[in-house]
């Protein structure tokens, strides 16, 4: 096992996805009207495209839409950078690590294109701003065109590759947030919908669907640049999100992923609709805000939990949202997550600091008794339930007695995951008007301290699911080892479980998730892609179990 200092473990996660192998050649579309045959593109003239995607499930999603669009006119998908007329960088802007990567490989994208002067690079996601558009040319050279979220149904158009007549601007638009220019997602639910009944969706995953509900973010967090990159919170239309689901039901998707910045405060922008007139509530924390007769999540859980196959079963059999915020964590969607049999019994709840005094400065705007409150009501109501979350360490002014308050709250809850990381500010946000006193040893000091105290407590919680059998949906082969140790990316201990799995004649390595979240890893068939099987967990680390198939 290669000795790794501790500075290079687990931090909040930054999913960076390669696409899937280019794909077989392409004619470009055939128009409806055979007169304009003469006016279609030549294949040859089209770009072959490569989709770089750091950041967060979101971004998965936007990408998967515009290497749908960039498929539906005509362009094909390369396989590596290399290979690439067009690449299309989604990148993200909350932590430093994301934007430092693609600054990392401006010198390299130059080489590129010195070597394939028609290569262009596109840049989009939260890195870019309004507000900084003019530094974005200095800040990334390489790059020639630049999107903000909003923009991205443009993508096609802007590159001139579905007509020399097409419309430019028709989407992305601005708005203010206080003093500054952001984007907004007026637009998106309809674009969105476009692109799914056009076919211009291009998804990663044969098992998994990522399906967006809620665009945009509302809340006041200090340190969080996504109001300014994806400007106010803008929900889809209910009927089309429900529609969107059947649709991904009939495709024989197993498992959907309700998506938003803060997916539980979806519907409260939408107008009244009397079919909603028995949703009765308010908002418990935060901005108080009427939510009578809008669907909420809880009711757009429910009706997706309602589609089903002819013998009544659900037609998805796994749901999950992600991601939540406390303030909108309700009664009415607790409710819902006990009572929907499709509904995953898996949560991930950021709180981000232990103390309430850190919480205040971060502008998270409810209290850890708050938080504890409504986890005790969600324990209750699934007493099965996995629990994740996010935490900052290093926020301006923490001081050390108010870091030890956040062990002591990890050490209370007993998450099964934490995704952590050191605070670093982002340019734009409220928090860069504080001073960023907390140096950078201390921070990581801290940092390394409490992924110390949460991997025995990750440990423990998986060790309670030893000898039990679990329902695991099979989503990945895993990649043949060259050596028996960690690869350089990998935390400290958390590749032990897959390595420990011992494929027989005609097997392979195979890993998916249980209903909780918990990564499994076992052999059995390469044809199990897709389904659910049943395994009986025979080991436990703090990362993933292991376990033997008995289907």
């Amino acid at each position: 096992m290669i000795d790794r200092p501790p500075s290079a473990r687990r931090h909040l996660p930054m999913l960076e996805i390669e696409p899937p192998g280019s794909k077989a050649e392409r004619a470009a579309p055939t128009p409806d009207d055979r007169r304009l045959a003469q006016f279609r593109p030549e294949i040859r003239s089209l770009p072959c495209f490569y989709v770089w995607t750091l950041g967060c499930q979101m971004n998965r999603s936007d990408s998967e839409e515009m290497a749908g669009r960039l498929l539906a006119a005509g362009a094909t998908e390369a396989a590596t950078m290399e290979a690439a007329d067009l690449v299309v960088i989604n990148t993200c802007a909350i932590r430093e690590l994301a934007e430092t990567k693609v600054i990392g490989r401006q010198g390299y994208l130059q080489q590129l294109k010195a070597a394939n002067p028609s290569l262009r690079v596109v840049l989009t996601g939260c890195a870019v701003r309004e507000r900084d558009r003019d530094g974005l040319e200095r800040r990334f050279p390489a790059v020639d065109l630049f999107l903000r979220p909003d923009e991205e149904p443009e993508l096609v158009d802007r590159l001139g590759l579905a007509s020399a007549q097409a419309p430019v601007g028709v989407v992305g638009a601005t708005t203010m947030v206080g003093r500054t220019v952001v984007g907004v997602a007026d637009h998106l639910a309809a674009t969105r919908a476009a692109a799914v009944a056009g076919g211009a969706v291009q998804r990663s995953s044969a098992v998994s669907a990522w399906l967006p509900i809620i665009y945009g973010c509302d809340k006041t967090c200090t340190y969080c640049i996504v109001p300014f990159s994806r400007g106010p919170e803008r929900s889809r239309p209910f009927d089309e999100i429900v529609e969107e689901a059947r649709a991904i039901a009939a495709a024989g998707f197993r498992e959907v992923t309700l998506l938003g910045q803060n997916v539980n405060s979806y519907g409260h922008d939408l107008p009244p609709d009397p079919r909603f007139g028995h949703v009765a509530t308010e908002r418990w924390a935060g901005r108080q805000l009427d939510l009578g007769s809008r669907p909420d999540l809880a009711e757009l859980i429910r009706a997706v939990d309602g589609i089903r196959t002819a013998d009544s079963a659900p037609a998805i059999p796994r749901l999950r949202f992600i991601t939540s915020h406390p303030w909108d964590l309700s009664d009415r969607l607790i409710e819902a997550m006990a009572a929907c049999p499709s509904l995953c019994e898996s949560l991930h709840l950021p709180v981000q600091s232990g103390d309430d005094d850190v919480l205040r400065r971060l502008g998270r705007q409810y209290t850890t008794e708050h938080y504890l409150e409504r986890l005790a009501r969600i324990r209750e109501a699934v007493p099965d339930i996995t629990i994740s979350t996010d935490v900052i360490v290093g926020f301006c002014g923490e001081t050390e007695a108010q870091f030890e308050r956040t062990l002591g709250f990890l050490e209370t809850v007993r998450y099964d995951q934490v995704f952590a990381a050191a605070y670093s500010e982002r340019p734009g946000t409220p928090a860069t008007r504080l001073p960023d006193d907390v140096p950078a040893a201390d921070k990581r000091r801290r940092l390394n301290a409490l992924l110390a105290l949460q991997e025995p407590i990750g440990l423990e919680r998986n060790r309670a699911w030893l000898g039990r059998d679990v329902e695991v949906l099979v989503d990945t082969i895993a990649r043949a080892r060259a050596h028996d140790h960690d690869e350089p990316d990998t935390p400290a201990g958390e590749g032990s479980e897959q390595r420990g799995v011992r494929p027989g004649p005609g097997q392979v390595g195979l890993s998916g998730r249980t209903r909780g979240n918990k990564l499994v890893h076992f052999a059995g068939e390469r044809d199990w892609i897709g389904r659910l099987v049943t395994i009986r967990v025979d080991h436990a680390g703090p990362y993933a179990l292991r376990g033997q198939p008995l289907t």
